[in-house]
């Protein structure tokens, strides 16, 4: 793998979401990810169910019995060998399988250790189970999504697990990594769901704090409140979204809609919000979508269409950058950012549970008799 990460090694421990995003994230920018699967999940999951889990791209794996000391003696062998380990247990986990961040610093003391969950490694709420939505909620982040007079919306998963969660560890992981590199010491990363949608979140609570942020759902500026800064439904029931915020960009949106640029200046005015997004809405509606790109092109106006999964890749300006790429006929999103001097390769394709193991094993510097004898044993099995 070519890529900024190249020659980094990386022990997965397997989990869902955040963590295996993490991973993938290294994995893209040249990381070798080796995924550590429970024995059980060898063979279980069907070809295609494998091959659609892009969270796994470009990793190889390997199934190991973590419940016997020969497979737990096995993953601090490799622990030697590795840079990084990424966990996504509950807290207690690892250190009840005598792979705690202690024992495994022990045996590698630059290795950066690090955990993913979603509370944190201690607090009340430290062992409790929870989800991206239950992390966002009392980050204080979930609250604050949605229109006026509704329920909150919940973001997806993207603030919590991906955002707020891997994005937040893989960033963590190479920070620790320049330390480790800098002074010899490995140390232990503990991000939280909870602590980065917190963190996502920074800028609003200086805006709640100068007085400038309602707690009232769809009345603000980024929430759906301000009628520049919304979507519009188009004659032809299509959606563009609008963000023209600074005066010359609200200047030239409205020239574009065939509106006069006479409020320019009260547009911040609260109290006229709602007839000026009635106003807008009725505009929007009165062409189609694509009429309003061809209106708006060359043009800083901030209009861009909403686009669908199925559309998104055949955007003119993704096909330019190659924004989106096909991986064994599965369309999905290119490694990002980009380097110019050490430019990240295609995504490999998502590996099954236990695929490429021996030979990952054996590239790792383990002993492919060791191996051998450890699959006869049923202490690790490949695919």
């Amino acid at each position: 793998m070519a890529g900024p990460l190249a020659g980094v090694a990386v022990i997965e421990m397997a989990g869902i979401g955040p963590g295996p995003f993490a991973g993938m994230v290294l994995a893209d920018l040249g990381a070798d990810v080796l995924r550590i699967e429970r024995c059980a999940a060898v063979g279980a999951s069907s070809p295609d169910a494998a091959a659609h889990d892009l969270l796994q791209r470009g990793k190889r794996s390997v199934g190991v019995d973590l419940k016997h000391p020969e497979g737990v003696e096995l993953v601090l062998d490799l622990v030697e060998r590795a840079d990084v380990l990424i966990e996504g247990y509950r807290p207690g986990v690892m250190e009840r399988l005598g792979l705690g961040p202690e024992t495994c610093l022990e045996r590698n003391e630059r290795l950066v250790f690090g955990r993913m969950t979603g509370w944190g490694q201690e607090g009340p709420m430290a062992a409790r189970a929870g989800h991206d939505i239950d992390y966002v909620a009392a980050a204080g982040v979930l609250g604050l999504i949605g229109r006026a007079g509704d329920l909150p919306v919940p973001p997806l998963n993207l603030v919590g697990d991906f955002g707020g969660g891997g994005l937040l560890l893989a960033f963590g992981i190479v920070c620790a990594l320049l330390v480790s590199r800098a002074n010899g010491r490995g140390q232990v990363v503990d991000a939280a769901m909870v602590d980065g949608a917190a963190l996502l979140n920074t800028m609003l609570h200086g805006e709640m704090a100068a007085g400038r942020w309602r707690e009232e759902r769809g009345t603000n500026l980024f929430d759906s409140g301000a009628p520049f800064y919304d979507v519009y439904e188009c004659a032809d029931g299509e959606l563009i979204a609008v963000g023209a915020l600074e005066d010359d960009f609200y200047k030239e949106m409205l020239d574009v809609m065939g509106l006069p640029a006479d409020d320019v200046e009260d547009r911040f005015d609260r109290s006229r919000w709602p007839a000026m997004k009635q106003r807008f809405a009725a505009v929007f509606k009165s062409q189609t979508r694509d009429e309003w790109l061809g209106r708006a092109q060359g043009r800083d106006c901030c209009i861009a269409p909403v686009l669908s999964l199925h559309d998104v890749a055949q955007y003119p300006h993704h096909v330019h950058r190659r924004t989106f790429v096909e991986v064994a006929g599965v369309t999905q999103p290119a490694p990002a950012p980009r380097f110019s001097g050490s430019p990240a390769s295609a995504p490999g394709n998502p590996c099954r549970p236990g695929e490429n193991g021996r030979q990952a094993l054996a590239d790792w510097g383990i002993d492919p008799r060791r191996v051998g004898q450890l699959i006869a044993a049923s202490r690790v099995v490949t695919a």
